[in-house]
């Protein structure tokens, strides 16, 4: 049986082809699959309904408690726990949502619980794939002197390990996706420098490593559990099952396919200079033997003439052996004759056999090479479009507001970064710092690579910019959360750091104009400007790389338009019935402060001020928050004094965001009492 062997250009057209199959396969899904959520998102899920309320004291212990939050949240059966006034963890039923409803969670809680305050704690993950957690009191019967104090806050170290990952895996798609384009394409030179190659497979390396990181990780940060949660294999397959699993995932598909891509056309450039050169030293031997071959026939020429000339001088002996002598050799002539014909036909076929052979390779590999020029730019550009794809499609964009723009946006920002910084540190590596084998006194060609990846750089910053300036309106809201806020003020910090990039690619822009305006171009630059330009670009790798690291935090930080909750400053007057009980009142006025205005503990600060401005004591002023548009019970406040005229709520418990009312009765005598109401939003 024979095995018919396909061609080589063929299989790598199969290759290529399967390779794009792959790719489009894994985009489509991540798009698919992520999105479309199932209902709006808002950026860090924020509790807004429970049931118990908070605080509220129950006669009889509930069946079951439930939570509902402003967008989908995933869990596990670790992620709500109840706990007793001994902080000891009771027994509990499993996790699950309310009638199928993403937004919501419950779970079923002891029949035989004693009376005392319990605390339900919680931590569910949110639908841009960080975690939210908090704790809810109840009490049966009548509250406890003390409750179990909860603790919330993740490991430290898991929280940093996250964000090296997702430093790493920012860092290595620019290396990736940046180097290769400059290698590919700015650079002529790069398509046979090793450098510049192990600069991209550095990259490629690095995005897989940071990816892993983030994928193990997770899990131990979703359960509040330490590091040592990354070999737990239940964590591992909850974290697989969410939206940043199957994001993660068809990252490292992506990573896999760029970079066979990157490979297969990094290898067929070695084969076309590998071939190149032994075409150019096949030639050459070729014309030598031809050379040889000449030479050789002329020598034979000129022997035969002269011995020609001597048998001239030779006395004939007789007619009959003249005759014999011709007869001879008309004979062997005859002979000859026909094993050159012989001769000649063999060598015409065996031409003709390797002609049709040359003609057949030469149009596979014309067919191989076609689909390599058509299939792998179309592979690597999928593969540079669906990359941010598994950022933009499980963070902060696709959660808030005008999703439909914020997620290309972000896309677009992530994808400038990446080709601007990357191609960036390949330039400086490969181009502008003398390779170590070079000789030292090789002048260094800065064109066409710089001038090219000069004009780049201003496309990207130009949509850095662009992007940068709608992202960050999104994400923050209003001026005074940039300051009040740790998204705000890393805001500012990173865009601190790009102004510093920018004032130093200005520079170098500079440089790139006026060189390449002189006779001799910037191959000329004195050795001076050289050096300074290098320090420059060194000088905005390191700033760049500060960018990234800033990034790597801010993705992990809640956004200032979710965090952010103006203060609340309200002031109302007194009504006239208690005027006329106690006479400092008369056109008085109480002013109340809450902070953060949020739901959880706030701080409520209540002033009653004369109409001269000074503060009026009275006996006591006692509260409660009411819900003016929900079933709830009144919660009642703890006011005490601080100085006379001024009370203070230091623990003012808010369950959820909305719409509330500060109920403040001020006994005004020992048998007097007023009610006044302040009205405020809760964030």
């Amino acid at each position: 049986m024979t095995h018919r062997i396909q061609p080589a250009g063929r299989r790598w057209a199969r290759l290529v082809t399967r390779l794009a199959v792959v790719l489009l396969l894994a985009t489509g899904g991540l798009v698919t699959n992520l999105a479309s959520p199932a209902q709006p998102a808002y950026a860090h899920a924020s509790l807004v309904e429970t049931s118990p309320v908070d605080g509220e004291v129950l006669a009889s212990p509930p069946a079951e408690v439930r939570l509902r939050f402003n967008e989908a949240v995933s869990f596990n059966e670790r992620s709500i726990q109840l706990l007793d006034t001994n902080a000891e963890k009771l027994a509990i039923g499993t996790p699950g949502h309310v009638d199928g409803k993403g937004n919501t969670a419950q779970v079923s809680l002891p029949t035989d619980l004693a009376e005392g305050t319990y605390v339900l704690a919680w931590r569910v993950t949110s639908a841009d794939s960080h975690v939210v957690s908090g704790a809810l009191t109840f009490s049966i019967g009548h509250p406890s002197a003390t409750a179990a104090a909860v603790e919330q806050d993740v490991d430290r170290t898991v929280v940093v390990v996250d964000a090296v990952g997702r430093a790493l895996a920012f860092l290595g798609m620019a290396l990736a996706l940046g180097g290769a384009l400059f290698v590919a394409v700015l650079w002529p030179a790069g398509r046979t420098d090793r450098r510049g190659r192990r600069i991209v497979w550095s990259g490629f390396a690095v995005l897989a490593a940071g990816t892993v990181v983030v994928l193990l990780v997770q899990g131990p940060y979703a359960a509040g559990t330490s590091l040592a949660g990354v070999f737990d294999p239940d964590l591992l397959g909850a974290t697989l099952s969410t939206r940043l699993g199957h994001a993660l995932l068809a990252r490292l598909m992506i990573v896999l396919a760029l970079g066979v891509a990157f490979g297969l056309a990094v290898r067929h450039r070695s084969r076309s200079a590998t071939t190149a050169t032994a075409t150019t030293g096949t030639a050459a031997a070729t014309l030598t033997a031809t050379t040889a071959t000449a030479t050789t026939a002329t020598a034979t020429t000129a022997t035969a003439t002269t011995a020609t000339a001597t048998t001239a001088t030779v006395t004939i002996a007789t007619a009959t052996t003249e005759k014999a002598a011709i007869g001879t050799a008309a004979t062997t002539g005859t002979a000859t004759t026909a094993t050159a014909t012989a001769e000649k036909a063999a060598t015409g076929t065996t031409a003709t056999g390797t002609t049709a052979t040359g003609t057949t390779a030469t149009g596979t590999a014309g067919a191989a090479g076609a689909t390599r020029r058509i299939v792998l730019p179309v592979v690597a550009t999928v593969g540079a479009v669906a990359l941010p794809l598994t950022w933009t499609l499980t963070d902060h964009a696709q959660t808030g507001v005008q999703t439909w723009l914020a997620v290309p946006a972000t896309s677009l920002h992530l994808l400038a970064m990446s080709l601007w910084l990357g191609g960036l540190i390949t330039l400086a590596a490969c181009v502008l710092i003398p390779a170590g084998r070079r000789e030292t006194s090789q002048a260094i060609t800065l064109a066409p690579a710089l001038p090219r990846f000069s004009g780049l750089a201003q496309v990207c910053f130009a949509v850095i910019a662009v992007t940068g300036v709608y992202l960050s309106w999104r994400q923050v809201g209003s001026w005074a959360a940039l300051g009040a806020t740790d998204f705000g003020r890393l805001l500012l910090g990173k865009l601190a750091v790009v102004l510093a990039v920018v004032a130093l690619a200005a520079g170098a822009r500079r440089f790139v104009r006026r060189r390449g305006r002189e006779p001799f171009g910037l191959d000329a630059a004195p050795a001076a400007a050289v050096r300074r330009l290098r320090r420059s670009v060194v000088g905005e790798i390191l700033l760049g790389v500060a960018v990234v690291s800033i990034t790597a935090v801010l993705v992990n930080t809640v956004p200032a338009r979710t965090s952010y909750a103006p203060p609340v400053h309200a002031t109302v007057p007194v009504p006239a019935a208690a005027a006329e009980s106690a006479a400092g009142l008369r056109d008085a006025s109480v002013e109340v402060n809450i902070e953060p205005a949020r739901s959880g503990n706030n701080v409520a600060d209540i002033y009653l001020t004369g109409p001269d401005g000074s503060l009026v004591a009275v006996p006591e002023i006692s509260g409660r928050l009411e819900s003016p548009d929900r079933d709830v019970p009144a919660l009642p406040v703890t006011v005490t004094a601080a100085e006379p005229g001024h009370y203070v709520a230091n623990s003012m418990s808010i369950p959820f965001p909305g719409e509330w009312v500060l109920r403040l009765d001020i006994r005004v005598s020992d048998f007097d009492e007023t009610p006044v109401r302040v009205q405020f939003t809760a964030r």
